[in-house]
């Protein structure tokens, strides 16, 4: 369940959420502070990144809260628990897709009109990337919500700093390149490193380099393996003797 279900438009927020954050971010980032400079579609750039980034800082958000959301069924029925962040995960999946339909229907839309070319192919191969290195955190979030209920308040400031810190809304790499160190953790982050390969393949029509691939992979299933150890080792925890 998201926080969605309880609003009148329901899932359509997951659509006029990231439209509302791209235009106010093309206002301040494009319009007042000129960072589009040098750029030739600086709206699919953001576009892009709000959109997919969403994705992702939904999965922390939700994380902390699958174990306590879940009180009702925990008490009911004995069920592996990593079920749980698996059917939040596959849930927010399928309301996601019209989102992403309106993505490209407006990157294909809106001057300058990026078109299909043959690198839009392995879009469905960085989303199951992205959605593998999701799960991973969605489990290590879900066991941190239990050990520590109070880290769901922190989600939006670490959501936000994330977002900052992968260049979601302006070309941070442009920006660190006056700080080699920076830039080196920067390219090490997988969210900087899916957003740019998305915006690689979207954009420019480019494919994404083997380093790209090797850091995205790398960290995708080296999440989803600590991700699986933290959440189980903690499986007693979320017995149904916790929420008696």
């Amino acid at each position: 369940m998201t926080d969605n279900d309880d609003s009148r438009l329901g899932s359509l927020w997951l659509i006029f959420k990231p439209l509302l954050d791209a235009t106010f971010y093309w206002l301040i980032f494009g319009v007042l502070l000129g960072l589009d400079r040098g750029m030739d579609n600086f709206v699919a750039f953001i576009i892009i990144g709000v959109f997919m980034y969403q994705y992702t800082s939904t999965a922390l958000s939700t994380g902390t809260k699958t174990i306590s959301s879940s009180k009702a069924m925990i008490r009911a029925f004995q069920f592996p628990r990593m079920a749980l962040p698996l059917a939040d995960l596959v849930y927010d999946f399928l309301q996601r897709i019209p989102a992403l339909l309106v993505m490209f229907v407006i990157i294909m839309g809106m001057p300058p009109h990026e078109l299909p070319e043959l690198a839009w192919l392995l879009f469905p191969v960085l989303l199951l990337l992205q959605t593998l290195l999701d799960f991973g955190l969605t489990l290590i979030f879900a066991r941190l919500g239990t050990v520590l209920p109070d880290v769901s308040r922190t989600m939006p400031f670490l959501t936000r700093l994330l977002m900052y810190g992968s260049g979601v809304i302006f070309p941070i790499g442009n920006l660190a390149e006056k700080v080699p160190a920076l830039l080196t953790v920067i390219e090490l982050n997988p969210v900087y490193v899916l957003l740019e390969s998305y915006r690689g393949i979207l954009i420019d029509g480019t494919f994404p380099d083997p380093q790209q691939w090797i850091t995205l992979s790398a960290w995708a299933v080296g999440l989803l393996i600590v991700g699986f150890f933290v959440f189980w080792q903690g499986e007693e925890s979320y017995s149904r003797d916790q929420y008696k």
